[in-house]
């Protein structure tokens, strides 16, 4: 089976995605936001590509049964009940609502991955959980894309720090995997940083100008490997837990 890595998504080709299961990551910070939403009991995740996109389609929803959050250039959206910090999105917040989130990259990766089997999103705080996932469609001999929402259409540190990590893993006693070479720099980049996520962090472009604008809070949150330990799915244009609820 192959294991790709796109550092950005316009990296990405159809046949890139086309049947494969796919693993989108922004690290910093809608994965990780989507997997805490998820965690905290939201009913569903909707990714939209701009703030005018969500206003739109949650007028088709009664009051009380959705969030709108996002951020745009790293601010929260004027007039949205959240921003793009994954510790706002608290059971208080979200639980038993539908988030209709935009952000300047994670949402639109996932809207970008058309026709794959499968789309899961990745981070850290989920990683065993969708490392599992992952793994099993190995085994089954499915080939797998991982795709790094990047920052603005450049390479980003922490999301293919974040890839690595799952390239490391994900072949692990099984038989052939053959990795393209973004694949295998991710996996180095990951073994150069290890468990220190908090030094990717601090090394990363974005993760230096969250730092700067106040939102140091949230890249603790976000290098906490297992914490929101749920599989997001992607499917039909909404992102669900997968679970005893949601057969796949």
């Amino acid at each position: 089976m192959r294991l790709d890595v796109f550092f950005t998504p316009g990296e990405v080709k159809p046949a890139d995605v086309t049947g494969r299961v796919v693993a989108v990551i922004d690290v910093l910070r809608a994965s990780t936001s989507i997997a805490v939403a998820l965690a905290n009991d939201a009913k569903g995740v909707i990714p939209f590509e701009s703030a005018d996109d969500a206003m739109t389609r949650a007028k088709q929803f009664e009051k009380g049964e959705v969030v709108l959050a996002g951020e745009q250039k790293m601010i929260p959206i004027s007039g949205f009940s959240l921003g793009n910090s994954p510790q706002s999105f608290t059971a208080e917040a979200v639980g038993g609502q539908t988030v209709l989130i935009t952000t300047t990259n994670g949402t639109k990766a996932l809207l970008g991955v058309q026709g794959a089997r499968e789309v899961v999103v990745a981070s850290y705080v989920n990683f065993s959980a969708v490392l599992a996932m992952l793994r099993a469609a190995a085994r089954a001999n499915a080939d797998i894309t991982i795709v790094c929402a990047g920052n603005e259409g450049n390479f980003s540190l922490e999301d293919s720090a974040c890839a690595g990590r799952y390239v490391r893993a994900i072949p692990k006693r099984l038989a052939s995997v053959v990795l393209n070479d973004a694949a295998t720099a991710s996996a180095l980049i990951d073994r150069r940083y290890a468990d220190n996520i908090e030094k990717v962090f601090k090394d990363s472009t974005h993760g230096q100008a969250l730092a700067a604008a106040g939102f140091e809070a949230d890249l603790a949150v976000a290098a906490s490997v297992d914490s929101f330990p749920v599989v997001p799915i992607f499917q039909d244009r909404q992102i669900t837990r997968l679970g005893p609820e949601r057969d796949r």
